[in-house]
């Protein structure tokens, strides 16, 4: 057995590229994905499973068709399954995801004309 705490910091270091998430760890059929974002991800929902967002650095801000939640560092939010939704970040955020292994990154997309990923926010790749 490999005793190894994962460092989220030199992780979130190593990653390239914006809205590409890397699996760091998992914990029964759930995978722990870090990624850096930068503007608009597509409107989308799971149907099958509940999405936690947990902010490492940055501000993220999850829009519903009814409403907002915005979250800052240290903070985390569930999305319930079955919900629509648009994760968004005006700057780079660096954000820790926990959700069922094999979950498509765009669940069930919901916005009609989206594209099949991201919007970047000004200035950002």
């Amino acid at each position: 057995m490999d005793y190894q705490a994962v460092n989220l910091a030199s992780q979130l270091a190593a990653l390239d590229a914006l809205w590409s998430p890397r699996v760091v760890a998992q914990l029964n059929d759930c995978e722990f994905r870090l990624a850096r974002i930068a503007g608009d991800f597509v409107w989308h929902r799971h149907d099958d499973t509940d999405e936690a967002f947990l902010v490492v650095a940055g501000e993220l801000r999850i829009d519903f068709r009814d409403g907002a939640v915005t979250l800052r560092e240290g903070e985390l939010y569930v999305v319930p399954r079955g919900v629509e939704h648009r994760p968004c970040a005006e700057r780079e955020c660096r954000i820790l995801m926990v959700e069922r292994a094999g979950t498509a990154r765009t669940g069930t997309r919901t916005g009609e004309g989206d594209d099949p990923g991201h919007r970047p926010a000004d200035g950002a790749p």
